[in-house]
């Protein structure tokens, strides 16, 4: 049976986790995004009640 052999299939383990722990977070994180986030208003907006008619 050969699949009860960890040689071939513990390398390819360790070396598929380097590349997503070692390479790909760099690459994600050097992206930048589109439109920068702005700093709301601080102030509450001023609601006002609307009175109906009946």
């Amino acid at each position: 049976m050969p699949q009860l052999s960890p040689a071939p299939w513990l390398m390819i383990l360790l070396f598929t986790w380097l590349v997503f722990i070692m390479v790909l977070p760099p690459k994600v994180l050097t992206h930048i995004t589109p439109n920068k986030l702005n700093q709301q208003n601080m102030q509450k907006p001023k609601t006002e009640y609307w009175n109906w008619p009946w």
